[in-house]
């Protein structure tokens, strides 16, 4: 067992015993890391000024920049060449001849393609003026207009799922995703400044300084006394699988004692998990963070609100991409269209007082308590099974569905959920979800 007190270092390296002797409670902004050599770190003068802003983007991203603007050169009169079909075809009072859109007979499908043209618009725009920032290495600038397309990204692979199922063309969304969230690290100047603080942190031993930070009861929690926690990847992974469970465990139970019925209703194909409670902690988490200390009355009626647009956005979500129904609130008090309710936004309330006030100091304690030898072989481990459970469920409701509408089962991929997850076995597994093609909005 280490003790709090002992030092590290030896007495000759006088910096990293000063680092090691670095109280738990500093914010690490306070700590200045050691230079790296060949990394001016932004000085390009020489004076001593560290400016972001004055170091260069890779020339990958340069060329990513003018891949976007030549995407968008070509894109944009697409767009304006359908759009103006459309008004000549609304003009003349018929329908317009692009596939998948008819925009004479109004419905689900057409709303949903309507939709996805304006984001997918919107998002071509944004791409091209952000192609353009990376080429003029406008870091500052480019890095806010990463947070507009990450989400407009997101709805665009939602959107794609809603209207096509699970195809080829996702690929290009999920990519893009997957390009935008790695370049937010290298083009946002307080992400880039953070990671050489954390790699500076990581060489000043920094085990020595988890085990002080653990005996003083402080390892997980945001330092800056902006929010209760820190908002990591390993602390809201955990908190995401506890809530998962947990959020099983206590529908499984309230339905038992309400209903005097035992009823598997687990969201993934393996191991008893409910991913809609794992992204309503999460969310619960990242916006009550920093009002933890606030009203207790507050903090209800935020969660009240936030969990019943959670549930009705996820219920209106599965419904359009695959036409399941898992819940169906109609009738009850408060009901928005069977999605939500005032029931279930008054439990949503209590859930998430009780998240913020009484479960998760307790439960950061006990993540924090998983051992440092194996703590992230752990965390990858159970993460790459939450990815190929979360896949393979994804992958099994898009086969049901297209057994169920009747869709050729001709392709090998098809064959073979046919045979290991057959509609007999996903309606005992999902024994909450109706899946009803007529209800979703897909071509």
């Amino acid at each position: 067992m280490s003790e709090p007190n002992r030092t590290d270092a030896a007495p000759s390296a006088n910096a990293a015993a000063s680092a090691s002797a670095t109280p738990a409670h500093v914010t690490p902004a306070h700590v200045t890391p050691a230079p790296i050599p060949g990394d001016t770190g932004g000085d390009t003068n020489g004076d001593g000024v560290v400016n972001i802003d004055d170091q260069r983007l890779p020339l990958i991203t340069r060329i990513y920049g003018i891949l976007l603007i030549i995407q968008g050169a070509l894109t944009i009169p697409v767009i304006v060449f359908v759009a103006i079909r459309i008004v000549r075809g609304l003009l003349s009072g018929g329908t317009a001849a692009i596939p998948g859109l008819d925009i004479g007979t109004p419905g689900l499908t057409t709303t949903l393609s309507w939709l996805s043209a304006i984001v997918g618009t919107v998002t071509t725009v944004i791409l091209m003026v952000f192609g353009i920032l990376l080429i003029r290495n406008r870091r500052r600038h480019a890095a806010r207009w990463i947070y507009a397309l990450i989400p407009l990204t997101i709805a665009e692979g939602l959107l794609t799922v809603a209207l096509e199922g699970l195809r080829p063309s996702l690929f290009a969304p999920i990519v893009q995703l997957v390009i935008l969230v790695a370049l937010s690290v290298s083009v946002d100047p307080a992400l880039r400044e953070e990671r050489r603080l954390q790699t500076a942190l990581w060489r000043m031993n920094d085990r020595s300084a988890y085990e002080r930070a653990l005996a003083k009861g402080m390892p997980g929690r945001d330092l800056t006394g902006k929010g209760y926690m820190s908002l990591d990847f390993f602390n809201l992974f955990w908190l995401f699988v506890v809530g998962c469970v947990f959020g099983l465990g206590v529908e499984t139970v309230f339905h038992l004692v309400t209903s005097h019925e035992w009823q598997d209703r687990a969201g993934l194909l393996w191991g008893p998990f409910s991913p809609i409670y794992g992204f309503g902690a999460l969310l619960l988490t990242v916006l009550l963070n920093r009002l933890w200390r606030a009203n207790w009355l507050l903090i209800f009626c935020a969660s009240a609100v936030i969990g019943g647009t959670f549930e009705y956005l996820t219920s209106w979500f599965m419904e359009v991409a695959f036409g399941i129904t898992a819940w169906d609130y109609t009738g009850q008090w408060l009901s928005i269209d069977g999605r939500t309710s005032g029931k279930y936004m008054f439990f949503w309330g209590l859930l998430g007082l009780a998240w913020i006030k009484l479960i998760l100091p307790h439960l950061l304690a006990l993540i924090q308590r998983i051992p440092w030898r194996v703590r992230y072989t752990l965390t990858l481990v159970c993460l790459a099974f939450m990815v190929f459970d979360s896949v393979m469920t994804l992958l099994s409701l898009d086969a049901w569905y297209s057994r169920l509408a009747g869709m050729p089962q001709d392709s090998p991929a098809a064959r073979f959920f046919e045979t290991y997850f057959s509609n007999d076995f996903m309606a005992n597994r999902f024994q909450t979800m109706h899946l009803d093609p007529s209800k979703a909005g897909r071509f």
